[in-house]
């Protein structure tokens, strides 16, 4: 089993930042990248950012490309999501997740419980 802890969501306002962390743990062999993801109410979730636990290669939705960069730190288990700029339509539960293979379009196999990011403008 795979467990994934998000953190870091709050209330913020339009033009601010915050920094999302997502913790893994458990049996992770295998699951070489984490995404985040992201859904609003009433909207289909939508990509964020993905990235895999060795090499540099990012992966950015189009919404977000410039204002979020997502890292990790092997050490930790940890992987992250500093989000700049932020708009009123970045407002959603973040979801982070594992899987075989960083991307956008690909499967992921394990998510965490969300945290909520609301952006007032």
């Amino acid at each position: 089993q795979v467990h994934l802890v998000e953190s870091g969501g709050g209330l913020v306002q339009a033009g601010g930042s915050l920094r999302l962390s997502c913790a893994r743990s458990g049996r992770t062999f295998g699951l070489s990248a984490m995404a985040w993801f992201r859904q609003a109410p009433g909207k289909e979730r939508e990509f964020v950012a993905a990235i895999r636990w060795t090499g540099t290669s990012t992966y950015y939705g189009d919404s977000v490309k410039g204002r979020f960069t997502i890292s990790r730190d092997n050490a930790k288990n940890t992987v992250y999501l500093q989000m700049n700029s932020l708009k009123s339509e970045d407002t959603a539960v973040y979801y982070c997740a594992a899987g075989p293979v960083a991307g956008r379009g690909v499967e992921y196999d394990y998510w965490g419980q969300g945290t909520q990011v609301t952006v007032s403008s």
